[in-house]
């Protein structure tokens, strides 16, 4: 089936980014299960693992594999550029509302920063997901 090896690589690559979340921070967060941003990219590795498997399965020149890879392409667009994009701004505008929440003229609510991929965990994303989609 062409969904199960996918849904592995997503669910090997959110393990594998609480795992290093726990490891960096000293302490589980479970949340990270669900959460965006972070190593390694499951966009990536969901994506990259469909792409690698119908290229595998059906051929490099099918039509379904370029459907595939240019879908594959655009999530991994978004996830290193767009969304990066959005959380680097959201770290200025945290910034911006820890100087307003120092003189109480705002609620304290931050913005979530953890949104895109750096280019490699884009990239170990994708790798993940070539290598459960090809097994």
């Amino acid at each position: 089936m062409y969904i199960i090896r996918p849904l592995i690589a997503l669910v090997l690559a959110q393990i594998i980014k609480i795992i290093i979340e726990s490891l960096r921070q000293k302490r589980f967060d479970f949340k990270r299960i669900m959460g965006t941003g972070g190593m390694p990219s499951s966009h990536a590795a969901i994506t990259v693992a469909l792409t690698t498997q119908i290229g595998k399965n059906l051929g490099v020149e099918t039509p379904i594999f370029a459907v595939a890879l240019v879908f594959t392409l655009v999530i991994l667009y978004d996830a290193a550029g767009i969304r990066r994009a959005a959380g680097k701004q959201a770290v200025v505008l945290n910034k911006i509302l820890d100087e307003i929440i120092v003189n109480k003229k705002v609620p304290d609510s931050r913005l979530k920063e953890l949104l895109g991929h750096t280019p490699i965990e884009v990239v170990i994303g994708g790798l993940l997901g070539f290598f459960v989609g090809w097994i």
